[in-house]
């Protein structure tokens, strides 16, 4: 009977242990770019799969998701346009890119399929200026002798919220039309010429599906996602390339991620024959003093999750995985910069 009692009381011990050991699922959130969205929405989906735990990210804007990790209300932020070492250093902030994609405008005209209407830097400045107002403009025609394009107007459409996506893309216009960098400049938000704002990538995409004759930009995957006709673009080399994993990682080939600060590397009109020349890196940010250890580090093993096995469901989605030796050294970063309040580090 002592034997016996015995065993029970040590079975109960054990399951005892074995409960404690059994952590509970964390929730973390974030929020921010929608550029990344679809990738992040795919790499969540399946780490709750894997692991158990959750992320829950809001695709509300780069500027939104600045100033809530700024305001410390959510576990990290996300924005495409990238912080410089000032503005990181005022903050207390870590940022580091997660993936790379393309953006592309795209057209809602009747007969005009993906990738066969070839615009310019200077053609897309110029509509986006209001200088160029008929699809029939003489300078549109030039580029595309094959096309039967409209008199109608052009309805141009962009983002109302303050967007990583239209950093990367007036950052852009800025690099290929002198009048566009003297008039408007670039930014995550800026005083537009002409055209209606939709909010996110979402709401251009729907706008422009909606708007026959409408152009806009919008992140690649929901160009395709929602069936809309993207412009081949010429590149900074004067070739015509099409929006593709080849020609968004030919933009990042040469990126200096070490030498730059903050890893803020900006790809927009890179050198090189099959270059896209509206690419870009987006980014994470995280408060370098860590209030919630269990959920920052949740964030940490998530993207390092997506690193490892998530390679393929970016390029499915058509955006470009980070290079092994850039990872590496996130991960080093992530050891000496993210530490508790008493000092201890989460990685």
């Amino acid at each position: 009977m002592l034997k016996l009692a015995f065993k029970r009381v040590s079975l109960a011990v054990a399951l005892g242990v074995a409960s404690f050991s059994v952590q509970a699922a964390v929730t973390v959130t974030g929020a921010g770019a929608s550029f990344p969205y679809p990738i992040y929405a795919k790499w969540a989906s399946e780490f709750a799969t894997a692991t158990g735990n959750k992320i829950n990210y809001q695709s509300i804007g780069s500027g939104g998701g600045q100033k809530q990790i700024i305001a410390k209300t959510v576990d990290f932020g996300a924005s495409d346009d990238p912080l410089n070492q000032e503005k990181l250093d005022k903050n207390a902030l870590l940022q580091f890119p997660a993936v790379i994609g393309g953006t592309v405008p795209v057209v809602n005209l009747a007969g005009v399929k993906p990738g066969q209407l070839k615009l310019s830097g200077e053609v897309l400045a110029d509509i986006f200026l209001g200088k160029i107002t008929k699809w029939n403009d003489a300078k549109i025609r030039a580029l595309n002798e094959n096309l039967v394009l409209p008199g109608a107007d052009i309805i141009v459409v962009h983002r109302s919220d303050g967007s990583g996506t239209t950093f990367g893309w007036t950052n852009y216009l800025s690099k290929v039309s002198s009048e566009w960098k003297e008039k408007v400049g670039e930014g995550k938000s800026v005083k537009w010429p002409v055209g209606q704002g939709g909010k996110g990538n979402e709401g251009v995409a729907a706008y422009v599906g909606q708007l026959a004759n409408s152009i806009g930009y919008v992140e690649y995957a929901y160009a395709k996602q929602n069936n809309l006709a993207w412009t081949s673009l010429q590149n900074a080399a004067g070739k015509f390339v099409q929006p593709e994993q080849k020609s968004f990682a030919a933009a990042a080939a040469n990126a200096d991620w070490k030498g730059t600060p903050g890893m803020g590397v900006v790809l927009t009109n890179e050198k090189g024959d099959d270059s896209w020349p509206v690419t870009a890196a987006t980014f994470i940010l995280l408060n370098k003093e860590v209030a919630k250890p269990a959920e920052v580090k949740t964030a940490l093993e998530f993207f390092d999750w997506a690193w490892k096995n998530g390679a393929d469901m970016a390029t499915k989605l058509d955006y470009v995985p980070l290079p092994k030796e850039v990872t590496d050294t996130i991960r080093a970063t992530w050891s000496k910069e993210l530490k508790t309040a008493d000092g201890k580090a989460i990685w």
